[in-house]
């Protein structure tokens, strides 16, 4: 999605023009392979470091627009979230300092960003899901309004035919259905991109997914989603499914979900790679074309494989090949698209020099990794680090292996070989390595995350506990020190509130509701078991139709036939949003001398206020 402008298909005439172009990009492509014109004397690396913008009451900003205009730097641009920017960073030849490097010019681009934002009242944070999002920041008015995104969007939805449904099941359980792709935004990451010599493509490739999974584990940052405690690196099952253009219905859409790890091994060369997903996945969007491909590659020019580069834009692969042109000269690369933003720039680049000294460093009896792995084991690992971070347990040839072994005694070494190989500097090796070491032996970013969100729940609601969790993110982040540092929080943390709070930050979620057929004597009992004086009455579809109180109950006689809370229950019920100030809430409890306030949201209760919460 990295291209200006972008349609959607709508017709048979342009769905013909876009294959058009599709078939001369492959054909391109064939053609730079067989003719060896790739790029082969030089290894590069790059990354996309996704970022977050928040408030200073640590809630999502949306002035992402607004602050991109601001820093006019070409390093920046937009993401699908107006509360979300990228920062692409320029190309670096791997060798000598190229990390510390990296992380450089990654603070000086940070902190100017971090400049402008101060003007504007905005902090710079980096995590994989910012735990201050709700629903409410998935609305469509939080989109970035760039076309190519609603494009992307309505596209996805017709193909899927129905409401995007989210289902992750961690120690808690998120359901939530949602009728855009908004739920993407949710997402932070650090893309690292490795180029890769033609010869050796389909190899590295597939060593990319064994080692996958063991990277990922060590890497985790994102258990938090709307204060629900799910999976060590959430962002892989709600990437997944906030993308997935299946649905459930009997027509078969299309056969694996867009964003997925594969289902087999990597055959044949590297043009063999982009045609399997072409085979898999229908074309969605197109845009403005000149000459073909082969037009262009016949006439002397090196082309971009503009029809090919959007197709594999909307397929989102953990492990994704790539093809660019640098200087007039084509290459090929592996875009690592798992790894989480944060929670520090060192803890990045750690990640990412592990991942590239790995991949530099595979030794030759892995250059079959299918003879010695099973591909459902490696799918299995990677599926089972983003669930269970560094508690997993690795199959390697065949045998299950603790994570920490399995880092310390063979992928480090091999890591750190292959560095070595391309001449990266020892201070660097020792420096970034270190860093994924002190992560096994001590903490790692999720894991900071749970207990000290736990313990803030001691003292705070979730809404509260999510922001204080944030800003101390922010503070340490601001410090520099790399994760396995970072003191646990305790319940003694105290936030800076607005002076106006919100109802979202008070209310209590889990409400004990009734139905308008329930009977009226089994609930006076269920109130007076559960010591409750209010109780919201909702339909069958969750929607709020009436309030009883405990002393309504008590004043009706029972005399033998039942009587039903249809009959008794107030139906004119004062409401309030979540999004209204405590103050608010205050002034419609002392104006209508009532003890309580049903939050409700387009009609639905989302929460309950009492007198105790004020």
């Amino acid at each position: 999605m990295g291209y200006k402008y972008v349609k959607s298909i709508d017709s048979a005439e342009e769905r013909a023009l876009y294959h058009k172009h599709l078939l001369s990009d492959v054909a391109a492509l064939e053609r730079i392979y067989n003719e060896r014109l790739f790029e082969a004397d030089c290894i590069r690396i790059g990354a996309e470091q996704e970022l977050c913008l928040i408030d200073n009451h640590w809630y999502p900003s949306t002035l992402a627009t607004d602050l991109l205009e601001a820093i006019d730097d070409p390093h920046f641009t937009t993401e699908i979230a107006c509360y979300n920017l990228e920062i692409n960073l320029d190309p670096i030849v791997l060798r000598g300092e190229c990390f510390s490097q990296m992380q450089r010019e990654l603070e000086r681009l940070l902190d100017k960003a971090a400049k402008h934002a101060a003007g504007k009242n905005v902090r710079i944070l980096l995590t994989g899901i910012l735990p201050t999002i709700s629903k409410k920041h998935l609305a469509p008015e939080y989109m970035t309004p760039l076309e190519r995104y609603a494009v992307l969007d309505r596209t996805l939805r017709k193909i899927r035919g129905r409401d995007f449904d989210l289902h992750i099941k961690g120690i808690d359980e998120l359901l939530v259905k949602h009728d855009s792709v908004l739920f993407e935004g949710c997402n932070t990451s650090f893309q690292a991109h490795l180029q890769v010599v033609p010869d050796d493509f389909v190899k590295s490739y597939n060593w990319a997914q064994v080692i996958a999974g063991p990277l990922l584990a060590i890497s985790t940052n994102s258990p938090l989603l709307m204060g629900k405690e799910l999976w060590e690196e959430t962002r892989i099952a709600l990437f997944a499914q906030s993308t997935d253009t299946r649905s459930s219905s009997f027509q078969l859409n299309e056969r694996e979900a867009r964003v997925s790890f594969g289902d087999d091994w990597a055959q044949g060369d590297p043009v063999d790679i982009f045609k399997q997903d072409i085979i898999r996945f229908r074309s969605i969007i197109s845009s403005d074309f000149g000459k073909t491909s082969m037009e262009e590659l016949d006439s002397g020019k090196i082309p971009s494989l503009k029809a090919l580069g959007l197709h594999n834009g909307t397929i989102y692969r953990w492990n994704r090949p790539c093809y660019g042109v640098s200087d007039g000269k084509p290459h090929l690369r592996i875009e690592n698209r798992y790894l989480p933003a944060g929670p520090t720039v060192i803890d990045e680049v750690a990640n990412m020099m592990f991942w590239v000294g790995m991949m530099s460093g595979r030794p030759a009896e892995y250059d079959r990794v299918q003879d010695l792995f099973e591909f459902r084991d490696v799918k299995a690992n990677f599926l089972n680090a983003a669930r269970h971070g560094m508690s997993s347990q690795i199959y390697w040839e065949g045998e299950q292996l603790c994570l920490d072994k399995l880092v310390q005694e063979i992928l480090l070494p091999v890591a750190r070989r292959g560095l070595r190989k391309r001449g990266v500097s020892e201070e660097d090796i020792d420096f970034y390595l270190k860093v994924i070491t002190r992560r096994i032996e001590h903490q790692g970013a999720s894991r900071w995350m749970r207990k000290s969100y736990r313990n803030l729940r001691k003292k705070f609601k979730k809404t509260d506990a999510c922001r204080a969790l944030t800003a101390a993110i922010y503070h340490y982040q601001s410090k520099g020190n790399p994760v396995s540092s970072w003191r646990i929080l305790q319940d003694d943390v105290d936030i800076s509130l607005e002076k106006e709070k919100r109802v979202d930050q008070h209310m209590n979620r889990v409400v004990e509701t009734a139905q308008e057929e329930d009977n009226v004597a089994f609930l006076r009992e269920i109130m007076r078991w559960r010591k409750i004086h209010h109780m919201p009455v909702i339909d069958s579809h969750g929607k709020l139709t009436g309030i009883v109180t405990s002393t309504d109950l008590d004043r009706i006689r029972l005399d033998g036939e039942p009587v039903y809370l249809a009959e008794v229950m107030k139906k004119d019920v004062i409401t309030i949003e979540p999004w209204g100030s405590m103050k608010e809430a205050g002034e419609l409890m002392r104006k209508h001398d009532i003890g309580c306030l049903p939050v409700v949201q387009d009609e639905y209760l989302v929460g309950i206020l009492t007198r105790n919460d004020l």
